[in-house]
């Protein structure tokens, strides 16, 4: 997803935790003991409806960009590798933050659509 937000900007607000709820409304709660993602560490998320997920932090590349988790809830797994662009030139935006989901598909299809509306949020200004 581009947007007008800049590079550094949607990359520090991708690897705050502190940030989620703010762009991933799904996401209502953070309890993560550190400031920026870090690898090897671990947290939770509470979601909508009062949903709890367990996560770690697998690796996180800040000259690329790029950082990846994985992330459980009871026996649902999914893993995801996020990134941070500059947007392609003339496409009018500055930014493109991307993801990728592995996991069963029928949780990869039905996240689609929330992830698209987030990353949406994450690339716009508040």
């Amino acid at each position: 997803m581009s947007g007008p937000l800049p590079v550094e900007e949607v990359w520090a607000r991708y690897t705050q935790p502190d940030w989620w709820p703010r762009w991933a409304p799904h996401l209502r709660e953070v309890d993560y003991g550190h400031p920026v993602v870090r690898p090897g560490t671990t947290g939770r998320v509470k979601g909508v409806g009062g949903v709890i997920a367990h996560f770690r932090i697998d690796a996180v590349d800040a000259a690329a960009r790029t950082w990846s988790w994985s992330v459980r809830s009871g026996p649902l797994r999914l893993s995801f590798e996020h990134g941070v662009d500059a947007a392609s030139p003339g496409s009018g935006k500055t930014t493109t933050a991307w993801l990728v989901v592995h996991g069963a598909w029928p949780l990869v299809i039905g996240y689609a659509p929330v992830a698209r509306y987030s990353l949406g949020r994450l690339v716009s200004p508040p």
